[in-house]
């Protein structure tokens, strides 16, 4: 993967231009405006609201909809997406909401996050205010697909993105103090 070097536009000199043109003579260079597209905390939970559960059983069918409306948005509300999405199951990784969810491995409190993230938003502030809330036996898995197939049909290439968040159960030391993490 190319290296990226990131700065402020107004800090470019002709001095710094012609050094990267020395350094870099190949490299292409592309003006991103600072958030241009990117996802907010409103647009996230519109996105998550589109989940179809009238499908409920077919879970490609549930997220559909999410897929289509965040495919069609640029590149970088996708990967803001992700790690919005990362953002919400990283809060949620914590030692009283695995007890309350009951769940016996890794993954499936993983799962389990994601169930709570895609029942929407005032369901997840519930149960990230209230971890006794969390529910036993909801699972979503799927929720972890729609950034990478909406990013596959952007773009025809696999999602090489690292969220802002791990995700992974125990990597919120904030959920789990500096105990470590067995299931």
């Amino acid at each position: 993967m190319p290296t990226a070097i990131k700065m402020p536009l107004r800090s470019l000199s002709p001095a710094i231009v012609r050094d990267l043109q020395e350094k870099y003579p190949d490299a292409e260079i592309s003006v991103v405006p600072e958030a241009a597209g990117a996802m907010n905390e409103d647009r996230f939970w519109e996105i998550i609201a589109l989940l179809d559960w009238s499908k409920a059983g077919n879970d490609d069918a549930v997220i559909e909809p999410a897929v289509r409306a965040l495919e069609k948005l640029p590149e970088v509300a996708i990967l803001s997406f992700y790690d919005l999405l990362s953002e919400k199951l990283y809060l949620l990784d914590s030692r009283e909401n695995a007890e309350h969810s009951e769940n016996s491995s890794a993954d499936l409190f993983l799962y389990a996050r994601c169930g709570v993230v895609a029942n929407g938003r005032e369901f997840y502030e519930k149960v990230l205010e209230k971890p006794s809330t969390f529910p036993k036996d909801l699972f979503f898995e799927s929720l972890l697909d729609v950034p990478e197939r909406a990013w596959f049909r952007k773009t025809g290439q696999d999602l090489e993105h690292l969220p802002k968040y791990i995700y992974e159960t125990g990597f919120n030391p904030n959920g789990w103090g500096a105990e470590t993490i067995t299931f």
